[in-house]
């Protein structure tokens, strides 16, 4: 019974442990769209639409969040002024603005 009881407290030791190594605060803000492209393509080696796609949905860009508008259009003309042309080609922007725009209204 009591190699029971330590058992179960090593397993729950371990699963809160576990948790803990979640970052639960805000989503880390940037000065631009740029920084957070780049952090998150470059730096964390995602793909370039899913990189431009958590940082239209997640986080804060100067301040504001959901930068990228409420539809693929806005999304476009934004990323049109904000993201280099070297970063992302058309066709790889047009498909991260339908994606946001699908992910933003779920």
């Amino acid at each position: 019974m009591r190699f029971a009881i330590s058992v179960c407290l090593c397993l729950a030791a371990f699963a809160v442990t576990a948790c803990d190594d979640h970052d639960h605060d805000e989503p880390e803000p940037f000065d631009t769209f740029q920084q957070c492209f780049d952090d998150h393509h470059t730096e964390e080696a995602l793909p370039t639409q899913q990189a431009i796609v958590i940082c239209c949905l997640e986080h804060p860009i100067a301040g504001v969040t959901e930068v990228c508008g409420a539809d693929a259009a806005s999304c476009m003309t934004y990323l049109a002024t904000n993201l280099s042309t070297s970063s992302a080609t058309s066709a790889e922007v047009t498909a991260a603005c339908t994606d946001y725009a699908t992910q933003l209204h779920m």
